[in-house]
């Protein structure tokens, strides 16, 4: 019985923050995908899950009924600022779009490289003598920061434990201190907004955000300026650390997947699309819907509250064989990791450049290493999921970063 696996009916009365999801995410969601393609919760005002492929890629391109305008979360806290353009539907999500993409485009994004794998090995550099380190706190949780701060915002990196913890407390916290959590995060970049509107201009991501965009004609509030910059920091250095420390975690306990990429490099942009997918950072993003509508067999109404289980979306057998399987060969790799529609990551590209130096640069530095004897690595789950602690060892001694 699922009570008994998981101490609640999860086709009926499931809860994005129960501690047993946590603990049992992918029996979860498998279970999910195979039982149930619309699951719900009576948490708060209650909210449904679609968990199948086709149905969360249906939903998340037909924006028109499925609306991002009121919010991704589920019983949003109370005085929790939307953040646009994530949480805004077109125009206004186009118009931002629009002005944001050339920024994160494949072409502007390579050229972060250089800085992002000379980060990478400042990092490595702190521990690959010590022949341990407690990977979350040491890099994964330092290097999209620096990724992005450095390469598009300028924020002081010395900030950024601060804004760290501000947005894991608005994101995992307890639901009553989310929004003043997430307020301090809020409150930094709007100061660090109005500082560098009053400088000369750079011509940078910065300095558009600042100048805002108009809807038919006028410009944006100032409000939503803060908020876009707070969006975008938020996906910056809020999900890529999961995917790299399940990267990381499946190599240290898959010795020989870990051999071929030492020994075969050209194969870690593959094995990167395949830890987003087994690693979605992303668990499930919410849509308001805005018309009666059947989905999944299951008839909607105006107002209903429906999280997108991208999760689970990329667990599913009939979008892909041997969904449960982690296979860094794999040469077909669908998935909603990303999301779908519209809405779709703006930051992908520059998730897969980091991932991909960081698999690089760590195999190249450390090529052999292993989960440290009695310990297991630790999680949180929400709408989101993070990994908080990986203990690897290695072999101690001295690795030249700067051979580069």
């Amino acid at each position: 019985m699922e009570t008994d696996r998981f101490g609640r009916d999860i086709e009926t009365d499931f809860d994005i923050d129960d501690p047993a999801f946590n603990e049992h995410f992918y029996d979860v969601l498998d279970t999910m995908v195979a039982r149930c393609p619309v699951a719900h919760s009576k948490v708060g005002k209650g909210y449904s899950l679609l968990n199948r492929y086709e149905d969360v890629r249906r939903a998340g391109q037909d924006w028109r009924t499925f609306s991002s305008a009121k919010g991704f979360q589920p019983n949003r806290p109370e005085g929790m600022p939307y953040l646009y353009p994530e949480e805004s539907d077109p125009p206004r999500h186009t118009d931002w779009r629009r002005a944001l993409n050339p920024f994160f485009a494949p072409n502007a994004v390579k050229e972060f490289e250089g800085q992002i794998r000379a980060d990478a090995n400042d990092l490595i550099d702190a521990f690959a003598d010590r022949g341990t380190c407690e990977f979350i706190h040491d890099f994964a949780a330092q290097l999209p920061g620096r990724a992005f701060f450095k390469n598009l915002i300028g924020v002081p990196v010395d900030d950024l434990a601060m804004l760290v913890e501000a947005m894991d407390a608005g994101t995992y916290g307890p639901v009553e201190e989310r929004a003043a959590s997430f307020g301090r995060a809020i409150d930094y970049l709007g100061d660090f907004l109005a500082r560098r509107r009053d400088e000369p201009p750079r011509g940078d991501l910065v300095d558009l955000i600042a100048g805002g965009v108009e809807h038919d004609g006028e410009p944006c509030s100032w409000e939503e300026r803060v908020s876009v910059i707070t969006d975008l920091t938020f996906g910056g250095i809020a999900t890529t650390t999961f995917v790299m420390a399940g990267a990381l975690l499946h190599l240290a306990t898959h010795p020989k997947d870990r051999e071929t990429l030492v020994r075969e490099p050209s194969r870690i942009p593959n094995a990167v699309e395949e830890f987003v997918r087994y690693y979605p950072p992303v668990v499930a993003l919410g849509r308001t819907v805005t018309k009666d509508v059947e989905i999944a067999g299951h008839r909607f109404e105006e107002g209903d509250f429906v999280l997108l289980n991208y999760a689970a979306a990329s667990r599913d057998p009939d979008a892909l064989d041997r969904p449960a399987e982690l296979d860094i060969n794999r040469e077909s790799i669908l998935h909603t990791a990303f999301g779908v529609g519209p809405h779709r990551c703006i930051g992908s590209n520059l998730a897969r450049l980091e991932l991909r130096v960081v698999l690089e640069e760590f195999l190249r530095r450390i090529p052999d290493f292993a989960l440290k004897e009695d310990t297991t690595p630790e999680y949180e789950t929400g709408v989101l999921r993070t990994m908080t602690s990986l203990h690897l060892v290695f072999p101690g001694g001295r690795t030249e970063g700067d051979a580069r």
